[in-house]
């Protein structure tokens, strides 16, 4: 059903943008009379565009904050590196503190993502990122983190974005967000939520590291590195029984890594220890606005789902799919396409419906879960899936061979030391989740209804 609204010409600021999207009422919003508002522009200390310099994956140089590194209102530690002057590297040097917002993606629901640097780290930014300092004596960095992942915050992002191939928040669009202002001792309130969920994000990866050290030491691949080798002969034989003809797939680096198993540990097949179910494929058309979720191998990690990008279809598609494709508790998530190899553990139930590139695993064998999900996420499965799989420009491994994937086993004392440590990872990284979606619902009260009502929900 077609609506129609009215705006005053002499109302048409910004930018004198004529478009009737940009006047929806969802967008009018400023005028609540529980705070004061003022445009971003006006409380920031500092604005800057990142680096356009090539990617080094040679880990030389200096580490690159991107869009990936942008996950759950914080930035984490890069993988990618840049090469650059010195110059150059003090003029975009991160410090703590600073937040980083996603100005330029294809993606719509990319742009916008904003996250805040938490820890000491020599990095720099890319050039699709814009740096922003704030003035603390307005606008804590925390808060103003917060502010731009809650909906207020997200519509005026949307509104704010040109759509052409790229979707686009130019630096002056984004000096333009209008924003709240609340006493300091709301803001300190937000900024303690935050502050929290980011030790309980350290004690995550903490808990991370120490399960894949405590791995690999039992593997005899901790600090291992494949040796380089320049030429290596094998056989017709072994041609034709691997069915392969690419100098890869036969490289001396994934024998060398099995040489290198002590022999207490012993290998199983995948496919000997779990059921495997594959997703189904709902097209483009079938998305929605809201609904249900539709989970891709982009809203897959090692630390969960990530559900800030992700495509909706609706309830009818929903009920239709659910009894056949949505994953249940107790089972492990597992990419085979795209981005091949990246497993999470499901203790708790999931809505939604899971895409053709994700298989859901499910456990025939005794063997602690969070262990062969960090197996799987692990460089001795990431190694055989090198080798196997297939594709030029999107990876595919295939189920045949998902199943032909070896899994090490350990003593059974070691493989439950080994679980209990992904799991606690897990949960602290979901109270941290659970911290920072309090503060945003905090803000939205605060914006909706007035301070006193979001402090006394904090306390709550």
């Amino acid at each position: 059903m077609a609506v129609i609204y009215r705006y005053n010409r002499s109302k048409l600021t910004y930018g004198l943008r004529l478009e009737a999207e940009f006047y929806q009422p969802k967008y009018l919003f400023e005028v609540s009379p529980h705070c004061k508002w003022t445009n971003i522009g006006s409380i920031l200390t500092f604005c800057q565009y990142g680096s356009s310099l090539p990617l080094n994956e040679e880990g030389k140089g200096y580490p690159i904050f991107r869009l990936n590194e942008i996950n759950d209102c914080f930035l984490t530690k890069p993988q990618k590196w840049v090469v650059m002057s010195q110059r150059e590297y003090q003029m975009l040097k991160l410090q703590r503190d600073d937040v980083l917002f996603c100005r330029t993606n294809g993606n719509f629901e990319l742009v916008g993502r904003t996250g805040i640097l938490k820890e000491d780290i020599d990095a720099v930014f890319a050039s699709y990122l814009v740096r922003v300092r704030t003035n603390p004596q307005y606008i804590l960095p925390e808060f103003l983190t917060i502010y731009l992942n809650t909906t207020f915050g997200k519509l005026q992002i949307q509104r704010r974005a040109m759509r052409s191939n790229q979707v686009n928040v130019s630096a002056s669009q984004l000096r333009a967000i209008p924003i709240p202002i609340f006493a300091h001792e709301f803001q300190e309130k937000v900024a303690d939520f935050v502050n929290h969920a980011a030790d309980k994000i350290v004690l995550s990866k903490h808990n991370y590291a120490q399960a894949e050290q405590l791995l690999l030491s039992e593997l005899g691949l901790l600090d291992w590195k494949p040796q380089r080798t320049l030429t290596y002969v094998r056989s017709f034989n072994q041609v034709a029984k691997a069915s392969r003809m690419d100098a890869e797939h036969f490289h001396p680096k994934y024998k060398e890594m099995f040489d290198r198993l002590p022999s207490n540990v012993y290998l199983q097949l995948l496919g000997k220890i779990t059921l495997y179910t594959k997703g189904i494929e709902v097209g483009s058309s079938a998305y929605t606005e809201s609904g249900i979720p539709f989970l891709r191998v982009s809203n897959l990690s090692k630390h969960g789902i990530v559900d800030d990008s992700v495509n909706f279809i609706s309830d009818e598609l929903y009920n239709v799919l659910r009894e056949k494709y949505e994953p249940q508790q107790g089972e492990i998530l597992l990419s085979k396409d795209a981005t091949p190899g990246i497993a999470y553990f499901l203790d708790e139930s999931v809505q939604g419906i899971i895409a053709s590139g994700i298989l859901r695993l499910s456990l025939i064998e005794d063997i602690p879960p969070y262990y062969l999900e960090l197996v799987l996420n692990s460089i001795f499965v990431q190694l055989q899936i090198e080798q196997s799989v297939g594709g030029s420009i999107i990876k595919h491994w295939k189920p045949s061979q998902v199943q032909k994937t070896w899994i090490p086993r350990l003593l059974a004392d070691r493989e439950k030391e080994i679980s209990a440590l992904v799991q606690q990872s897990h949960a602290a990284r979901r109270e941290a989740k659970t911290l920072l979606e309090k503060a945003k619902r905090a803000v939205e009260i605060a914006i909706e209804y007035g301070e006193q009502q979001a402090i006394d929900f904090l306390c709550k």
